[in-house]
């Protein structure tokens, strides 16, 4: 495979560094409420990463973090009432939840940053006693980016733009939001404050808590080591975050940190940034609510290459589902051709070599990680495949893809049941009409109607049903 560098600013191959396993490092949630699905884009990109170099027959290990302590998850929890770690606990069950609705592989290790607290103060003290850190007199610690000349390197900042101690006495940057866009000193460990309420660990600096960048070196170098494969990410953590991570762990620790920088593109909604405001922010029970299927989300999630901006929209996720009724279609001709059933396990398909005609597709996967590519060199040779010999090994090609891509077929449904009453059965009568001839806000509104009267109608390959709520 070669993928895009971040920071070299051109593809390279992926190999591992130890000639065996490929270590790689994904920035997680901030689990203070349900990822959107812009998180999801890059979390769906990742796992596709993944399941291309495992199934290639590189073994990997990955690891995710879950950020369980900073501004919003203090601010969140205490506005609820909730203990931190009651707080966060939900959040995380709920993130798992969507990750497993959208099919994404768990990570090999998933630490979360208050179990590493005592590996970040470490970390500190090396940065202080290496004068690339300093202690303010409130008992909050720096990093001094002017000790590292490669400070911006990542994201192609010079001395100029970083503008070194603009804010250096102001302290304005002790913030770890998300958002904010730190471009000065930046903090190591933030000195308890009244807001903080219960919230703060003992440190040689004072009572208080660890700045949002330090828990990432911390846990890459507990689990990956100072020199480890690849770090990604969404793009908007090139800066600050990860160019903070950079400086912070090669100045306490030495080693090249990460050989590769992979980072996806933000995803448009409608045309337009998402926002609350807009009423374009969704996540993935908002799209649920409104008839759309989790496997439909993923396929539209990746229906544009992650370099790309994406323009999500609602039309999107009704072609995923076309699109996804005829992969089913397909692939139960092939499987009645092949004499075959129960399809392959993931484990099953790693290092499959004969992929029939979907070699093309696999192909355009391991060229950047395009994904559009390989989705469109699929639906290629599924026109051509079931007048090709050999149908098993057609039928092992295409769920071979399937497996590399994260796509799961739809369930087969069965007829509307005898028990709905017929107002019910001829709006949903209605509804199927108005959706396959596109209509889709009609067939949306007659949705809706249908919930509002009490009935979830559920789509399929060839079909529907009606269930009562």
């Amino acid at each position: 495979m070669r993928l895009y560098d971040t920071l070299a600013r051109e593809t390279k191959e992926i190999t591992p560094i130890n000639g065996e396993t490929y270590g790689f490092y994904c920035c997680g949630p901030t689990v203070y409420g349900p990822a959107h699905i812009g998180n999801f884009r890059t979390f769906v990109v990742q796992d596709v990463f993944r399941r291309a170099l495992e199934l290639g027959g590189t073994p990997t290990k990955h690891v995710r973090n879950l950020t369980d302590v900073d501004d919003k998850t203090i601010r969140d929890s205490q506005a609820v009432g909730q203990t931190l770690k009651q707080f966060t606990s939900h959040w995380t069950e709920k993130f798992h939840l969507d990750c497993e609705a959208l099919n994404c592989l768990l990570p090999a290790i998933e630490p979360s940053a208050v179990d590493h607290i005592p590996q970040q103060v470490v970390m500190i003290e090396e940065l202080i006693e290496k004068e690339h850190a300093y202690a303010a007199a409130d008992g909050s610690v720096y990093f001094r980016i002017s000790s590292y000349p490669d400070y911006g390197k990542l994201s192609h900042l010079d001395e100029r733009e970083l503008d070194l101690g603009k804010t250096q006495n102001q302290r304005a940057n002790d913030s770890d939001e998300y958002e904010k866009d730190s471009v000065a000193d930046f903090v190591l460990w933030k000195s308890r404050r009244d807001e903080d309420g219960d919230n703060f660990w003992q440190s040689p600096w004072g009572e208080g808590r660890p700045g949002w960048h330090l828990e990432c070196s911390a846990m890459i170098r507990e689990y990956l080591g100072e020199s480890f494969d690849l770090h990604s990410g969404g793009e908007d953590l090139v800066f600050p975050h990860h160019e903070n991570e950079i400086a912070q762990s090669k100045c306490s620790c030495g080693g090249d940190f990460a050989a590769h920088w992979f980072h996806i593109t933000h995803l448009l909604v409608e045309g337009k940034k998402m926002s609350k405001s807009l009423g374009n922010f969704f996540r993935l029970d908002d799209l649920i609510e409104k008839g759309a299927k989790p496997n439909e989300l993923r396929l539209a999630l990746i229906g544009g290459h992650y370099r790309k901006q994406l323009n999500f929209t609602l039309d999107s996720l009704h072609a995923a589902s076309e699109a996804l009724d005829k992969l089913l279609k397909a692939e139960r001709a092939l499987a009645m051709l092949a004499g075959a059933d129960v399809a392959p396990s993931y484990e099953d398909l790693i290092g499959l070599e004969d992929k029939g005609l979907f070699e093309n597709a696999w192909i355009g996967l391991n060229d950047d990680l395009n994904t559009q590519r390989a989705i469109g060199a699929v639906f290629g040779a599924l026109r051509r495949s079931q007048n090709e010999p050999e149908p098993q090994t057609q039928w092992k090609g295409l769920h071979f893809m399937l497996q590399a891509l994260g796509i799961k077929l739809p369930e087969i449904v069965e007829e509307v049941q005898e028990d709905v009453p017929a107002e019910m059965k001829a709006l949903a009568a209605q509804r199927w009409d108005a959706r396959s001839n596109k209509q889709w806000a009609k067939s949306d509104e007659l949705r809706d109607q249908l919930k509002d009267l009490g009935w979830l109608v559920k789509d399929g390959s060839d079909g529907y049903s009606l269930e009562k709520i």
